[in-house]
């Protein structure tokens, strides 16, 4: 009998086969979306949640998109003025959120752990729209869609992840998720923006743009995180630009025609410059927005049915 996971909660732990069972689903959705023939009565009479503790636009206004587009009552709670603001916990959060009886609970922390201990709860399929920095689960398998889509798989390919891994939940989730599809995963960044577990997660580290950049099939470049750093742990962001800034002439160090990646927002000018960004040929930022809409309701879908095939017992 297929065991199933009830939550998406991160991409550590998840095997080979349900990562691409995600992704075939959300590429049929790619489809779907574009020709406007999305199944509206996949999620009728369903509630879906968004509870965001953090500032989000592509991540909450795509998971909203997604259960609108499957025929789900979409309720975006806000935070700022809810009792949540007002000193609840988030534990007395859950109580009132699993009395509304709602069926799937998308949520932003700025704790890492938060979606896990929610997910022990409520009633409802709990998805983990990031946390802390721990992982950022449905943003990888919108990365990996987009490279799979552009490049015909994941095995073997070689991503280069660049600038401020160890703040970066994404980094963290994309580590795992391309590794466990196998790919080759390098981070580059400054030695003080490099987690000290990187290594033990089988990369590969660099601290110089060349050598990391040196025959990639992808680069993705990440957001500066200057909110969650308490020390000078970068000179100035004209210095870090001009050694780990993602431009033309770093690029040139991969492969020609590699593709260029950033999860969002980006900073112009600290970590990618607009040349890089805006380049039609190489840049494939906007198809990851387009992406994450067909991954987020492929979840959304597989977490209101069957659940995630093959994932531990709930």
């Amino acid at each position: 009998m297929a065991i199933h996971s009830r939550h998406l909660l991160a991409i550590e732990g998840l095997h080979p086969p349900q990562i691409a069972a995600m992704l075939d689903l959300a590429e049929s959705y790619v489809l779907l979306s574009r020709t406007g023939t999305t199944p509206r009565d996949r999620l009728r009479g369903r509630t879906l949640i968004n509870l965001f503790f953090e500032d989000s636009t592509r991540t909450r206004t795509s998971f909203e998109l997604a259960g609108k587009r499957l025929g789900a009552d979409v309720i975006n709670m806000p935070v700022a003025t809810s009792s949540v603001n007002k000193g609840e916990t988030l534990l007395d959060t859950a109580s009132t959120l699993n009395a509304m009886n709602c069926d799937l609970l998308v949520i932003r922390h700025a704790s890492s752990g938060a979606p896990a201990l929610l997910a022990r709860k409520v009633d409802a399929a709990v998805i983990n729209a990031g946390d802390g920095t721990h992982e950022h689960p449905t943003q990888a398998l919108l990365d990996a869609l987009t490279i799979r889509r552009r490049l015909g798989g994941l095995q073997g390919l070689v991503v280069a992840i660049c600038g401020d891994i160890l703040h970066s939940r994404v980094a963290r989730s994309n580590i795992h998720l391309l590794s466990a599809m196998g790919s080759r995963v390098r981070v580059v960044g400054p030695p003080t923006l490099i987690p000290p577990e990187a290594e033990r997660l089988g990369i590969e580290v660099f601290h110089d743009m060349k050598a990391g950049l040196a025959g990639a099939d992808v680069v993705m470049a990440l957001r500066l995180q200057q909110e969650r750093m308490t020390g000078g742990l970068v000179p100035s962001t004209r210095e870090y630009f001009r050694f780990f800034g993602l431009d033309a002439e770093k690029l040139a160090y991969a492969k020609p025609q590699a593709l260029v990646m950033h999860p969002g927002p980006m900073n112009r000018g600290v970590e990618i410059a607009s040349r890089v960004a805006d380049d039609p040929d190489r840049s494939v930022i906007r198809e990851q927005v387009e992406m994450g809409v067909a991954v987020r309701m492929a979840v959304l879908d597989m977490l209101a049915h069957a659940g995630i095939p093959g994932g531990p017992r709930p």
